[in-house]
């Protein structure tokens, strides 16, 4: 027997056993992967582009690369109001917010051009490609698969 239900629109499905007597409490868990909202991606696609331009720094070679960066920072926008570094664990997001040697761009890139999530690129790095921009279809389009 299995029942179906949703959860914000996720599908769900929870299978029971056979005999109501081999039951026992059973813990759920469920994972949804909500996206950033349109707007916050829209706001650090223009931000990164305009960064890019400033710092004389180019995007990654392989767009797929700063099309993830771009839509875990406005995830971070979206859930904790400012764009902490999606590259990097935190204990206390909040925290780290407040702090904001963190966000983006954060300390290193701002002091010595150093960017641990290969979003912003001197031109001498390895991995740095020819482009200041990227467009919100090459974002949904790179992101889609994953």
């Amino acid at each position: 027997m299995s029942i179906q239900t949703s959860f914000h629109g996720v599908r769900l499905l929870s299978l029971t056993p056979a005999s109501s007597s081999l039951r026992r409490p059973r813990r759920s868990l469920v994972r949804a992967k909500l996206e950033p909202s349109d707007k916050s991606v829209e706001v650090m696609r223009k931000f990164s582009e305009q960064y890019a331009r400033r710092s004389g720094t180019y995007f990654c070679v392989d767009k797929g690369v700063t099309a993830v960066v771009i839509k875990g920072l406005a995830d971070h926008r979206d859930t904790v109001g400012a764009p902490l570094c999606p590259c990097r664990h935190y204990d206390d997001k909040a925290a780290e917010v407040a702090q904001g040697f963190w966000n983006c761009p954060c300390v290193p890139m701002r002091e010595r051009k150093e960017c641990h999530c290969m979003l912003f690129l001197t031109p001498d790095n390895d991995f740095a490609g020819s482009d200041q921009t990227i467009t919100s279809e090459e974002i949904q389009e790179t992101t889609s698969k994953i």
